[in-house]
């Protein structure tokens, strides 16, 4: 009987002495994680911003495939919501408190397995490469006695969940770099060109050193057109001149629609030229253009394949209809390649 008693004691001894070990532990708890991540901010903020995207880099979606959720009417920026209900991750709903393209606030109120709120939070930082962004991910909360007495085997509420939030993390990584490389080569076939003046600059280049120089050449004839106060008739586009594949060099310009004809200072390297109007073999490629070369390679097989011939006594064209001024992300890019074809009677009398 004395040992039992003693043992009760001690058994009183060592769960006060849990009780007061839990009850001195932090009652908050902050979970963060980072990444870098070699995208643009602005496609790197689009998953995150729009909650339905989640599904796509979430690791609560790998842990519970049959989770069930329910978005609000908004679903992206300030207000926007979602509702989830799961066998291993609760029930309960987040909602968007803040929202900028530098840093992302959400606020979860779960009610199972118990009424809780947390603040869950994204910033996204860009280093010296604008391709370059550090992503911070986290969440922090208050906890109950209950709640410290059950994470104090699992140590920290880090060691319990900071998993999950490294490898949304890296899925996220994953995920964006995926949809950037994306990308469609459609040959559309026989079109015509409605032509027209425009005003370009002509240079020399290596083929792989073409889309660095006409980077250069492409703010020049702006910078011309907007100090002449002359307004743009389309969209940029690239003339090729000439292309020798021996010396793997090409002679091309780089030219920008305009409404009529402009007379250029004598000596500037800015002129005006024209294109007639004539029948051309279309080819739209949807992605990145470092995907082109593939472009134009298959734009030839498909005039070869639809027994069509090029007409060499005109100069093909690239023309860039949505760009990264248009769109952060690669995988929205639409470039067009114009490749003149010998026309017949029967084209001449369509059009």
């Amino acid at each position: 009987m004395r040992i039992l008693k003693y043992l009760i004691f001690l058994f009183l001894i060592l769960a006060i002495g849990l009780s007061i070990y839990v009850a001195i532990q932090p009652d908050e708890y902050k979970i963060v994680k980072t990444r870098v991540v070699y995208a643009p901010k602005a496609v790197i903020y689009e998953y995150i911003n729009n909650i339905k995207s989640w599904e796509k880099w979430s690791v609560w979606y790998d842990q519970d495939p049959n989770m069930k959720v329910t978005y609000g009417e908004n679903f992206k920026g300030d207000g926007a919501s979602a509702s989830w209900d799961s066998e291993v991750h609760g029930k309960g709903t987040i909602t968007s408190d803040f929202n900028s393209i530098d840093s992302l606030s959400y606020i979860a109120d779960i009610t199972e397995p118990k009424d809780a709120k947390a603040h869950r939070f994204f910033t996204l930082d860009s280093t010296v490469d604008e391709n370059e962004v550090i992503i911070t991910s986290g969440i922090e909360g208050n906890l109950s006695f209950k709640d410290k007495f059950f994470i104090l085997f699992q140590h920290s509420m880090e060691n319990k969940f900071g998993s999950d939030f490294e490898n949304s993390l890296a899925k996220l990584d994953s995920v964006v770099i995926a949809d950037m490389k994306t990308y469609s080569i459609t040959p559309v076939g026989k079109t015509e060109y409605g032509g027209g003046y425009y005003l370009y600059e002509t240079t020399s280049a290596k083929q792989n050193e073409i889309d660095l120089a006409a980077k250069r050449m492409f703010p020049e004839i702006e910078a011309f057109m907007e100090q002449n106060l002359i307004q743009s008739s389309g969209n940029r586009f690239t003339l090729f001149e000439q292309w020798d594949e021996s010396n793997n060099s090409a002679i091309f310009s780089t030219a920008i629609p305009v409404k009529e004809r402009i007379i250029t200072p004598a000596g500037s390297s800015i002129l005006c030229g024209f294109i007639d109007p004539g029948i051309y073999y279309k080819t739209v490629l949807k992605g990145d253009t470092v995907n082109i070369n593939e472009a134009w390679s298959k734009a030839r097989e498909a005039i070869k394949k639809d027994g069509l011939e090029i007409d060499n006594s005109r100069k093909p064209f690239e023309t860039y209809i949505v760009t990264k001024e248009d769109s952060a992300n690669p995988a929205d890019f639409v470039s067009e390649i114009y490749i003149p074809i010998v026309t017949n009677t029967e084209d001449l009398l369509v059009n």
